[in-house]
């Protein structure tokens, strides 16, 4: 149980560092090609389809390397 909350504490500062260097990034999360964004006359929908994908790889390939032990 420690380790595990260890491995997801440093997650969450990897994650802020990411966050924090947001703009300095050459990948923009968020503003990927394939990300859907309808602009109408009052309104704005955005939903970050590539975005959603790609963290989903990414979870997947750590999950399963975590499990693998």
């Amino acid at each position: 149980m420690g380790r595990a909350l260890i491995i997801i504490g440093l997650v969450l500062v990897a994650a802020g560092f990411l966050v924090m260097l947001g703009d300095r990034l050459p990948i923009r999360l968020g503003r990927l090609p394939g990300d859907i964004v309808i602009k109408g006359k009052n309104s704005t929908f955005y939903f970050p389809l590539m975005t959603c994908v790609l963290l989903s790889l990414l979870l997947s390939l750590v999950s399963w390397i975590f499990t693998k032990r």
